[in-house]
């Protein structure tokens, strides 16, 4: 049994409002953490977590909005929405895999001596760092279209006819 209403809407409704922020901050903290290991090394724990809530948060979004859709009329623009909102998953997956492996990366790097430490961060580690940070950054803007084209068939789908396009007047 899902998430189905908060305060009696359906949830679908404020669960999804909240889902772009998890994605696009994980995204700049793993950027962040990628170039700079300093960052990193202050995060700590905290870009893994990141990333979780956003991976987390596309299901439950998911399982909400599909409560939703079996319980409004099935058209052609709801059947749409539902499509896209499917398609978002792996894109929380491929932006998760990277956070858990700088994180991982680091951690491993930071158990090592320092003397092991200054020849493993050599040649390689720096263009390591910096391709984790290209690659989050193009999983985010193409997550980014996603959550936009979900977003704009959902609101089609719930205002295709709800709305005049001349204001009522007021009624005094």
């Amino acid at each position: 049994m899902g998430l189905d209403l908060i305060n009696g809407v359906p949830a679908h409704v404020p669960v999804r409002a909240r889902r772009r922020g998890p994605g696009a901050l994980t995204a700049l903290a793993l950027v962040l953490c990628a170039i700079w290991p300093s960052v990193m090394r202050r995060f700590g724990l905290a870009l893994l977590t990141l990333a979780l809530v956003s991976l987390i948060s596309v299901p439950l979004t998911t399982d909400a909005g599909e409560w939703l859709e079996r319980h409004v009329d099935s058209n052609a623009l709801v059947r749409k929405h539902a499509e896209l909102g499917d398609e978002l998953l792996p894109w929380a997956i491929a932006l998760f895999l990277p956070a858990t492996a700088v994180w991982w990366s680091y951690r491993r790097a930071a158990n090592l001596t320092p003397d092991a430490m200054g020849s493993t961060s050599s040649p390689v580690a720096a263009p390591l760092r910096i391709a984790a940070a290209v690659l989050s950054l193009v999983i985010d803007m193409s997550a980014g279209v996603q959550v936009y084209r979900i977003g704009d068939s959902g609101a089609k789908a719930a205002w295709h006819d709800g709305y005049s396009a001349t204001a009522h007047p007021c009624r005094g």
